[in-house]
């Protein structure tokens, strides 16, 4: 619990400052980890809470941090995400990143927040993909 984080997410005091993210992060020597998108899928590989982007959004990020968790990682590692939402209406990608920001506390890592038109699979509607760095 007390290990230090191979991240050092960076401010840029010349930009915008009410962001709720930092604007790029610098790795320490370290091995990287790159995530395949996670999905909202259950055990039995079917898609959750179809039409819920909140929903769906919370079983992305309890996957996320599974599959962090199996390569030796956790959220405070991750240098960089990207979230991706099926949807056209802002609001639906908002409800996601509150809960992929709630997900991360204080870890406020660069990310990008994407509308997209579709996702893999059939009602999917968020998908998180992310790298990370595996302490030295």
């Amino acid at each position: 619990m007390g290990r230090m984080s191979p991240v050092s997410l960076v401010r840029a005091p010349a930009l915008a400052g009410s962001v709720p993210y930092a604007y790029a992060a610098v790795t320490a020597p370290g091995s990287l980890v790159f995530t395949a998108g996670a999905c909202p899928l259950d055990d039995a590989g079917e898609v959750v809470a179809p039409g819920d982007h909140a929903a769906q959004a919370r079983q992305v990020m309890a996957n996320l941090v599974t599959a962090l968790a199996a390569s030796g990682a956790r959220l405070s590692d991750v240098a960089k995400s990207t979230v991706y939402v099926a949807a056209a209406d802002r609001q639906d990608l908002v409800a996601v990143w509150d809960v992929v920001r709630e997900a991360f506390g204080d870890h406020d890592a660069p990310s990008t927040l994407l509308g997209v038109a579709m996702l893999g699979y059939p009602e999917q509607l968020v998908e998180v993909e992310a790298v990370a760095v595996l302490p030295a």
